[in-house]
């Protein structure tokens, strides 16, 4: 039998091991930027030489951010490793992009209530979330309606950043509307099993392992799509959850309709909800375990705030 075409090899690979959605188109457009950039070559025909050529452009000629083209590298490294199972030889003369070393941006309070104050109905729900529970967007819109613990008064993220779960803080001012989001669930839920439409998309390979579990309502996306929408892997029609690029322009317009002046955006509101929890005296351990960070240096990029510039120190213009 012959073998599937090169795309159709890392699809299968990608899917086998688990992977998201979008790392797989991510990988897949990587591979076919390589090959094309070396003349249309397969990729056991191309030298190492042309790969360290290829990472060079992105960076020097593309100016890629660091984080950009080692996208690339971890795709190309995975082509040759995992499909191709080919031993890829060092890399020599890479020429890396030059990692940023910019502040995040923070709101205050009174900004994060000005915005707040501009969005309404699901879009005000997943804002709350990011800022009241330190979510990352793919974190909030992924979750399900079993993840919420109103007993306890917690949310648990799973499948975070670097395939981990955690539990982070459910707001309690939100808690009543988010009941009523879960009651306009069961509503669709329901319509959606009438319609034969009632099974959601499972993650791993849990389906096989609980096969009746894609139709309770557990499972169901707590911030659903409007849309039935085809599976682009399994061609399963379900209800998937709502876009990020939704909510982040509902966020990007309650900006512009405000005051503010900072590039702010819905990542500003995780960025927020650590700063704030610093200021508010909690240890900055506590802030890295809600927030999911690997490394607490990542977190303590939050503290510029408190320094106020200078490590806490006194402008001598302040007490002339």
């Amino acid at each position: 039998m012959a073998k599937p075409k090169l795309v159709q090899q890392v699809r299968n690979e990608i899917r086998r091991r688990n992977y998201s959605y979008r790392t797989e188109q991510s990988y897949v457009r990587w591979i076919i930027r390589l090959v094309k950039f070396c003349g249309t070559k397969h990729p056991l025909d191309i030298e190492p030489e042309e790969i360290t050529e290829f990472l060079n452009h992105l960076s020097i000629n593309r100016n890629v951010a660091a984080s950009t083209q080692n996208q690339a590298l971890c795709a190309i490294v995975f082509l040759y490793h995992k499909v191709l199972e080919k031993e890829l030889p060092e890399l020599k003369n890479i020429e890396w992009s030059k990692r940023s070393k910019k502040l995040p941006v923070v709101l205050t309070k009174r900004e994060v209530k000005m915005v707040l104050s501009r969005l309404e109905g699901v879009s005000l729900l997943v804002a709350q979330l990011l800022y009241g529970s330190g979510l990352r967007i793919s974190e909030a819109l992924r979750i399900r309606v079993k993840d919420v613990d109103f007993e306890y008064q917690q949310l648990i993220v799973r499948d975070g950043k670097g395939k981990k779960d955690r539990i982070t803080v459910l707001p309690s001012v939100i808690s009543a509307k988010l009941k009523q989001q879960v009651e306009r669930i069961k509503i669709l839920h329901s319509k959606d099993k009438k319609r034969g439409y009632g099974k959601t998309l499972l993650p791993n390979a849990l389906h096989k392992k609980y096969p009746k579990a894609a139709v309770r309502l557990g499972w169901q996306y707590l911030f659903p799509s409007k849309r039935i929408s085809k599976d682009p892997r399994t061609g399963v029609k379900h209800r998937y959850h709502i876009s990020d690029s939704f909510i982040q322009r509902a966020v990007r317009n309650a900006v512009d309709r405000s005051p503010i002046t900072k590039q702010a955006s819905c990542h500003t509101l995780r960025h927020s909800f650590a700063t704030h929890l610093l200021m508010d005296g909690y240890d900055i351990r506590t802030v890295q375990e809600l927030l999911g960070h690997k490394n607490v240096k990542t977190t303590m990029i939050y503290t510029h705030v408190l320094n106020k510039g200078g490590k806490g120190v006194k402008s001598p213009i302040d007490v002339l």
